[in-house]
């Protein structure tokens, strides 16, 4: 199997070398064996979609910023702002598309409104998980087919991070059946906001920060945001008891990094590698962070704050399911591009799924069950 879009050691060598050695007219300087060149300073702002206080899915574009300083002596530094410090948390691509910004860090579905298959470059119900999704990027067709959605935005996307499978959010009444759905005001972004708006939900888009006074002052009746770790920080517990799982239309939700297409040109290329490193570096350390993090925020919810934990019905799972394949299927009849993602996509997902079925879900459901 070709391997795609990974930056190799040997590359980053020889980048390290491009720092240290060049032709003098760009060093400035004259004579010599070899004259070591000067390489530029870079300053550059990303815009993120995520509130500071959401350490972990903020942080990654921290991590990011400060691998990429380290790997360019200093000489490359990312300035990162949370949502609302430059522009809404939904404005990033439009801004990062102006070149505003030259960067962002968001999640994709926030934009189908531009474009439906946006939704891909982050998650769709019952699609893809964590490594489902980083598998399809890096080895098969996502990165380039992704990639090749974007340059209509003069955008080039970097994979940016992954939460894992999601929570189904905070209820303040129980939803056991269908009937239970409807007239209900929720907060849910994306593809599953369009499959809840198909169960009857009054589905509401808000950000991060303005979930809570929502939720407190009756404006919905549910939210979701992430898992245990984030949603504790946000205080969702406080007002609603009833804790849903799993989050069947975010299970695997990844985020991106964009880069302006014209501000990414201008960098040399040991910056453009430095870049890239930093950025899968980034993409990895969320998922350990949230894997490390919401096991003890569950606890916590659980236990003190008397947080209940209730599964969705197979009833509205099933519901869920035979809408959102309708709503995927029904979508690529109208766009050949968008027909092109989702065929990449659903063949990746139904192989992958017969792999991880045989082997990982067999062990996760007996080592597993017992929850010990």
């Amino acid at each position: 199997m070709k391997r795609r879009h990974f930056v190799t050691k040997a590359s980053l060598a020889g980048a390290a070398g491009a720092l240290l050695t060049g032709c003098g007219a760009e060093s400035g300087e004259t004579g010599g064996a070899a004259a070591v060149v000067t390489r530029p300073r870079v300053s550059w702002r990303l815009t993120s979609s995520f509130p500071r206080s959401l350490d972990t899915i903020f942080g990654a574009a921290e991590v990011m910023a400060k691998r990429v300083s380290e790997l360019t002596d200093g000489r490359f530094s990312i300035r990162v702002f949370p949502a609302g410090e430059l522009v809404p948390f939904n404005q990033v691509l439009e801004t990062v598309q102006r070149g505003t910004v030259q960067m962002g860090h968001t999640a994709s579905y926030y934009f189908t409104g531009l474009n439906p298959a946006l939704a891909f470059d982050c998650t769709v119900p019952f699609g893809l998980n964590c490594r489902q999704y980083n598998a399809w990027m890096y080895y098969g067709e996502g990165l380039e087919l992704t990639r090749k959605m974007f340059a209509d935005f003069n955008i080039i996307n970097f994979p940016g991070g992954n939460t894992g499978v999601q929570m189904g959010g905070w209820f303040r009444h129980q939803v056991e059946t269908l009937a239970d759905f409807r007239g209900l005001k929720m907060r849910i972004p994306g593809f599953g906001g369009q499959v809840m708006a198909e169960l009857g939900v009054n589905v509401q888009v808000l950000a991060g920060g303005e979930i809570y006074p929502a939720l407190e002052r009756g404006v919905i009746d549910a939210a979701e945001w992430s898992g245990p770790y984030d949603d504790e920080k946000l205080g969702f517990y406080q007002i609603a008891k009833n804790y849903y799982y799993p989050g069947w239309w975010e299970p695997g939700p990844g985020l991106s990094f964009y880069i302006n297409k014209d501000a990414w040109a201008t960098l040399p290329s040991d910056y453009q590698a430095a870049l890239a490193t930093a950025s899968a570096e980034a993409s990895q350390h969320m998922m350990a962070a949230y894997d490390a993090k919401n096991p003890v925020a569950l606890a916590k919810l659980t236990g003190t704050e008397g947080v209940v934990l209730r599964p969705f019905s197979n009833e509205v799972m099933a519901r869920s399911r035979e809408i959102a394949f309708d709503l995927l299927a029904a979508e690529s009849t109208k766009d050949p591009a968008y027909r092109a993602i989702y065929g990449s996509y659903d063949k990746w997902r139904v192989a992958s799924n017969k792999w991880l079925s045989t082997s990982e879900n067999t062990y996760s459901n007996f080592a597993m069950s017992d929850g010990g």
